[in-house]
């Protein structure tokens, strides 16, 4: 089924959902699929989660918004939490990752003008993703979503990714930097994890210069690496934090946390949203928090991606073409040594849910409730998928 009438912003595949439960979606004819990327890494409940419907349900029974003119209950009870779990101080609610990143940029934009630096700078990553706005798609790191949108937003400096010396080096000429932004784990990037000693560097190097250091948090957050958030791999503590995906299960919500100086930037008129934090978002959002962390999901996505992962090195090990199997929790990549994104619809017919990223990445972002049995029957599909791509291309 299909209409004229949407605009042509999406490459979708032949297939439409009708319902889903746990790791597994049915489309309209009645095919199952076992989905390995959970609305790209939103639904880490699965779907139809019992207690997500429940407080959706009563929550849309009582009161679903009134805006941030007044009081609202479960946005203070988020804020309460997500800062319990995070080490942060303040909240900022919207409605999805790029809002969460543009309060970041703006929350950056203002400390530097506090410090009397009129034109502020932002370091931010190559390869990174941070949406799709002006100003995000100006900081992202991929020139493919900034063909066509020119002039782009100015005020950033990109560096490579996990080089802390080009950092330094950027640091020691350039006074009118100011912040840095950073992926714990860059997604769109293809999966690629730097070494546990890159983000306590950038912390350190932040530090020195009196920089905010940003995390872009809004794929690696709410469980999905093994911790609550990436930046406690390395035992950090950021300024600030966006959040998004996985927060809402699939109900649209954005956060912007920050701590120390920064918590204290934004004053009424400085920045707002109409919906954001409404009482139907923030209530879902704390019923996310509260399962994870009732079932232990944040260590289950450890033990998953670890099991998820040998389970791929095991089977690929020695097959040509594969270049390296990588992840941390439930943020896998497996490289291979050529473009792959026909291996997405190859993948459906199988009914298997994959993404292919940076065009030669397979990119897996499973529920953390998949069980093993699951996680087992991803690996078997998934690395008979690989080995056949692999093989067929030598024969052509």
């Amino acid at each position: 089924m299909s209409t004229p009438h949407l605009m042509n912003t999406y490459n979708r595949l032949p297939v439409t959902f009708a319902k889903g439960q746990g790791a597994i979606l049915w489309d309209t004819e009645g095919k199952a699929y076992l989905d390995a990327i959970t609305g790209v890494a939103v639904c880490g409940l699965g779907h139809a989660q019992p207690d997500i419907a429940h407080a959706i349900c009563e929550q849309a029974q009582t009161l679903i918004h009134t805006s941030n003119i007044y009081g609202i209950a479960w946005q203070e009870k988020l804020a309460d939490r997500l800062c319990g779990i995070s080490g942060m101080e303040k909240v900022f609610f919207c409605n999805s990752g790029a809002e969460a990143n543009e309060a970041a940029i703006k929350l950056a934009r203002l400390y530097a003008h506090r410090k009397g630096i009129a034109e502020p700078r932002i370091v931010v990553m190559e390869a990174s993703f941070h949406g799709r706005t002006l100003a995000t798609l100006s900081a992202t790191g991929n020139r493919k979503v900034q063909a066509g949108f020119e002039p782009l937003v100015g005020g950033f400096v990109r560096v490579p990714y996990g080089d802390l010396e080009t950092l330094r080096q950027v640091g020691s000429h350039d006074r009118n930097i100011v912040a840095v932004l950073v992926e714990p784990v860059q997604g769109e990037g293809g999966v690629r994890v730097p070494p546990l000693s890159y983000l306590a560097g950038v912390r350190e190097i932040c530090t020195a210069h009196g920089w905010l250091m940003m995390v872009d948090e809004v794929q690696t957050g709410i469980g999905r690496t093994g911790q609550w958030f990436g930046f406690q791999h390395a035992g950090i503590l950021p300024d600030v934090m966006s959040l998004a995906k996985g927060l809402g299960n699939g109900v649209p919500i954005g956060a912007c946390l920050a701590a120390g100086a920064a918590a204290e930037l934004f004053a009424p008129g400085n920045h707002g949203s109409t919906f954001g934090g409404n009482p139907l978002v923030c209530r879902v959002a704390h019923t996310v928090l509260e399962v994870i962390e009732r079932d232990g999901l944040v260590a289950r996505a450890a033990k998953l991606g670890t099991r998820i992962r040998e389970g791929l090195v095991a089977r690929l090990e020695g097959v040509r073409g594969v270049v390296e199997v990588r992840g941390l929790g439930l943020m896998i990549g497996v490289q291979l040594d050529r473009p792959c994104g026909e291996l997405v619809k190859q993948a459906l017919a199988r009914g298997l849910l994959i993404n292919v990223t940076a065009d030669s990445v397979i990119r897996l972002l499973p529920a953390l409730i998949m069980s093993d049995e699951q996680a087992d029957q991803l690996v078997d599909i998934l690395s008979g998928l690989v080995t056949d791509f692999l093989a067929a291309e030598v024969k052509a």
